[in-house]
């Protein structure tokens, strides 16, 4: 091994060996699949069944039930993939396994049908477990000789996961919006495919790294070592960590009890992921027989299940010395909390992607859509032109040794590139149309009060419904009117006068996109099988202007990844300083300031009524704030668990912190999915609210317990 990890580091590239950058972009293009596809999953199943882009119509809690089960089932696999891989197949195998089944997972769902749906997010599941623990895992044996490399491998390594988030939702997100959902859901599958070609004819240069494992114990790295954080980063167990054990702890193997009721909450707990879904979707019940006081079976069942967890910590947890057992409740604790922050920070995939879309003024006209395709433009051109750069590095430190690997990447890129091109190219040769429709208006009624809304002025609150192709003259109750819009549409050179197809956008039937003849026909169609109105309106063109653009609703999504960039090293600095917080006060600060992102939403929010839409400034602040608060959190992370808890106990705390946040991604959603239904009853600024106030009250808590904590873990910092 040794003569194979010299061999391994007289080839590098930036100082690093060029089997690193490999990884990097293999990882990177896993994470352009995944993110890609993570964008587009709740808009694509709540988008309306008519209108210019037409997904499936359900509700937002149905799609925050299965995304969130999803979500969930995604930090439960990496356990299981990893002790495989520790085992039997070797990392190298781990990681081709989990991409060729992600691959067929994007594959069946850009296929757009239900069964296809399912069977593409189950795929996606059982391959996220192969690839995501391995990938570190073939790091940290890379760098076993040279422990003071990793640090700085890591952060490369890290920067290849932000770059495929950035440009999966960028570019999957565009093509899914503009063109058509599969060709997202596609696109995300042909990068995953790439990337794990050029990985495996890249074989050479890793020698006996990450391969099948031998017998000897010795010789078998530690299952957990390298493993993601939820964020990204990576955590290192280090050898001090896993060899520091009592006689005591030796002593304390898990017993028949201990693995039953282990058994017995797994079961519970991937049931209930599964039904979840399966009763809201479907009508089938697999807790009924729980039932008990009005509440469904499957909530009783989770509750026991949590009892009877909360029991196995606790007698495990209490078979241990006292300074043992202390550090162990001090890492439950922020467990605990963990909850809280993903429960909130995870909007980001379902309840913001439907806000963003439905809510928010994405239109810019003139010197507003100029500014944002120059910003967009540099946002997409810089970063890509870097990692470009790296390539091509790569390429020249690798060229003779594995040619048909750098082939792929270079064939990888320069469709990044071109796609790239064209989105800026048709962005950049977009024209604004100012159109005239007639309208139906509508007063604005509060419901409880039964009168006709008001604005801040005092004067009366109506609602504009288009008259379609469809509208039969019977069924216009009110005053129909003139209104106007502005209608975007890339390469076209229309007249005043002329007379044009379009279609809503959104949900709301507030924004429209011009449609040409085969989506008018299909439309036509689509109305016709549903026996709904087709929603075509025909419009006139009344003025033209300059520059236009829609911003998908995919982009807002990539502002966190920017934003990390932007500011890690802000934040490495800070903790490396005199000036470094406590774990209790990170974790506080952490859960605190996303909750201002929240709060700032809810105030953007406030007095929002059909038809009205916020300025996209409030999300673009919530997600900086979401970021900022991410970045305070991260540290403390799954590095406890190798500081505060005793080898034998690494594995199972190890499924306990996932398990944490698995719950917080199934709470994101479930709670995101009552979007709908907390604005319907009260409004958007209340459902905004909750993210607020609930993470502020366990911000202040976890702060509080600072002393307690530090007492808890008995010098560990």
């Amino acid at each position: 091994m040794e003569n194979t990890q010299n061999q391994f580091f007289d080839s590098k590239v930036l100082g690093h060996p060029a089997g690193l950058f490999v990884l990097f972009f293999t990882e990177m293009w896993e994470r352009f699949s995944f993110y890609g596809m993570r964008v587009l999953l709740v808009n694509f199943l709540t988008m309306t069944l008519i209108g210019y882009n037409p997904g499936w119509e359900w509700s937002a809690e149905n799609a925050g039930a299965l995304f969130g089960t999803y979500a969930m089932l995604l930090y439960v696999t990496p356990i299981a993939g990893g002790m495989i891989a520790d085992k039997f197949i070797g990392y190298r195998w781990a990681v081709v396994a989990g991409a060729l089944i992600m691959t067929l997972g994007h594959a069946s769902m850009a296929l757009e049908t239900e069964v296809s749906l399912y069977m593409g997010l189950a795929l996606l599941v059982v391959g996220t477990g192969f690839f995501k623990p391995n990938m570190t895992s073939i790091i940290s044996e890379m760098y076993k000789e040279l422990p003071e490399k990793k640090d700085g491998a890591y952060t490369i390594f890290y920067m290849g996961v932000n770059a495929g988030a950035f440009f999966g939702m960028l570019l999957c997100g565009y093509l899914a919006e503009k063109v058509g959902w599969s060709y997202g859901f596609g696109l995300a599958g042909i990068f995953m495919l790439l990337g794990t070609l050029q990985f495996w004819l890249a074989k050479p240069l890793f020698g006996d790294i990450g391969g099948i494992p031998t017998k000897d114990p010795e010789d078998i790295p530690y299952e957990l070592e390298g493993a993601m954080e939820p964020d990204g980063g990576v955590v290192d167990f280090s050898d001090e960590a896993k060899g520091v054990q009592t006689e005591k702890e030796k002593r304390n193997p898990f017993t028949l009890t201990d693995k039953i009721l282990t058994a017995i909450c797994a079961v519970i707990g991937i049931g209930y992921a599964i039904n979840d879904p399966l009763s809201k979707i479907a009508g089938m019940d697999l807790f009924s027989m729980f039932e008990m006081g009005g509440m469904q079976g499957q909530y009783v069942a989770i509750i026991g299940a949590l009892i009877l967890f909360l029991i196995l910590v606790g007698t495990r947890i209490s078979r241990y010395t006292k300074v043992v057992r202390d550090r162990m409740i001090a890492f439950i604790i922020f467990a605990f909390f963990t909850v809280f922050f993903w429960m909130s920070f995870e909007q980001g995939a379902s309840s913001l992607v439907i806000f963003a879309r439905d809510s928010v003024q994405r239109e810019l006209v003139g010197s507003g859509a100029i500014i944002y395709n120059i910003i967009n433009a540099l946002l997409t051109i810089v970063p890509l032109a870097i990692i470009t750069w790296v390539l091509y590095l790569l390429a020249k430190r690798t060229g003779k040794t594995i040619p048909s690997s750098n082939i792929v990447l270079v064939v990888c890129f320069a469709a990044v590139w071109g796609i790239v091109g064209w989105m800026l190219y048709r962005d950049f040769n977009t024209t604004a149309y100012e159109v005239k429709y007639k309208a139906e208006k509508i007063a604005v009624m509060d419901d409880k009060t039964n009168k006709q809304k008001v604005d801040e002025k005092g004067e009366p609150v109506f609602a504009y419904k288009a008259v379609t192709m469809d509208t039969k003259s019977d069924s216009l109750k009110n005053e129909i009117v003139e209104q106007s819009t502005i209608v975007g549409e890339p390469f076209k050179d229309f007249k005043v006068g002329d007379k044009i197809h379009m279609i809503a956008v959104d949900n709301e039937g507030s924004s429209f996109g011009y449609i040409e003849d085969k989506k008018l026909e299909e439309a036509k169609e689509r109305g016709a099988k549903l026996k709904r109105d087709n929603g075509v309106v025909v419009a006139s063109i009344s003025e033209i202007k300059s520059d236009w653009v829609m911003i998908t609703v995919s982009w807002f999504s990539i502002l966190n990844s920017f934003f990390i960039i932007a500011f890690a090293s802000f934040f490495s600095k800070w903790w490396d300083s005199k000036y470094n917080p406590s774990a209790s006060m990170k974790y506080g600060l952490g859960l605190i300031i996303m909750a201002i992102g929240f709060g700032l939403l809810a105030m953007g929010s406030y007095g929002l009524v059909e038809g009205m839409k916020v300025s996209m400034v409030w999300l673009i602040l919530a997600y900086l704030f979401h970021t900022l608060g991410e970045l305070c959190l991260s540290p403390v992370g799954l590095s406890y668990v190798s500081k505060l808890v005793p080898a034998r106990m690494i594995a199972f705390m190890f499924g306990m912190w996932y398990l944490a946040i698995a719950i917080g991604n199934k709470l994101a959603a479930v709670l995101g999915g009552q979007i709908e239904n907390i604005t319907e009853q009260y409004s958007m600024s209340v459902f905004f609210l909750i993210f607020t106030i609930v993470p502020i009250v366990a911000g202040i808590l976890v702060i509080a317990s600072g002393p307690l904590l530090k007492k808890l873990m008995h010098g560990v910092k």
